[in-house]
């Protein structure tokens, strides 16, 4: 699968289905890498050009100085759309892939069709939470946040009966370089989409869990309260609910993206 350049960043991009189907992108959270999307991937690809992408400073994408923005991650997003000569796409976004997603559903309606804004919110009020991170990834490293971590991804209950699932999530967590996942968690910090949400027209479903703790239902609410004609569709789940209620998930998605 193509290496694609965002101005001097190489990004590892995969693309599945029929070449002439309407596309449909997705975009992870913080920490993950294109594969967390694999519980969606074959149903999503029988009916879009899918589109996976590992974000800069994760996967086996490049990394370059931080910090980041959500505007050099959307513009990220163009550069790999361009370059595959897609002119819209639909998106689906979890948590800082909804982030990005707000911010290219305001500067670039016209390469957006439908959007997903996942487990995701508009702005964080606590930045010392984010600078408290940032600097005890930087004396710990990442394998000190991992339980935290998951306790956020996932509740209790999931946890327990699902264990390989949380070994794999945490793979993922601690094969993402701590450059680049720093670099992200100061996107996410300094990100202030407030103003932005009214300038989204695109038809816009917001995916929320009713057990998250990190992107609340309050922070859903917040944003449908704002986007016009945006739905708000809860699933009973944690922070990832792609992956804690796939079948949910997966349904709820191709309803929103196929309707007509």
């Amino acid at each position: 699968m193509p290496m694609i350049e965002a101005d001097g960043c190489p990004i590892h991009v995969e693309v599945e289905g029929p070449a002439d189907a309407p596309a449909l992108m997705l975009s992870n959270s913080l920490g993950t890498t294109l594969t967390m999307w694999d519980p969606q991937a074959r149903a999503f690809a029988g009916k879009f050009r899918l589109i996976r992408y590992d974000r800069r400073g994760h996967g086996r994408s490049g990394i370059t100085p931080g910090p980041y923005t959500m505007e050099r991650l959307g513009r990220d997003v163009l550069a790999i759309l361009d370059a595959l000569g897609v002119a819209r796409t639909s998106w689906c976004g979890l948590s800082m892939g909804g982030m990005v997603g707000q911010w290219l559903g305001a500067n670039a309606p016209e390469r957006m069709e439908r959007i997903i804004l996942s487990n995701t919110s508009c702005y964080y009020a606590d930045k010392e939470v984010w600078n408290g991170r940032i600097k005890f990834i930087r004396e710990k490293g990442l394998p000190a946040i991992v339980d935290g971590t998951m306790e956020r991804w996932f509740t209790k209950g999931f946890r327990e009966r699902s264990p390989q699932v949380i070994r794999q999530m945490t793979d993922m967590l601690l094969s993402t370089p701590v450059d680049g996942y720093v670099a992200c968690c100061k996107a996410v910090r300094d990100m202030d989409h407030r103003d932005l949400l009214a300038k989204i027209s695109v038809p816009t479903l917001i995916i929320a869990g009713t057990q998250d703790p990190a992107t609340t239902m309050q922070d859903a609410e917040y944003m449908r309260a704002r986007i016009k004609g945006a739905r708000l569709a809860p699933i009973d789940a944690a922070h990832i609910s792609n992956i804690e209620q796939p079948d949910a998930f997966t349904r709820t998605a191709l309803d929103f993206l196929t309707a007509k």
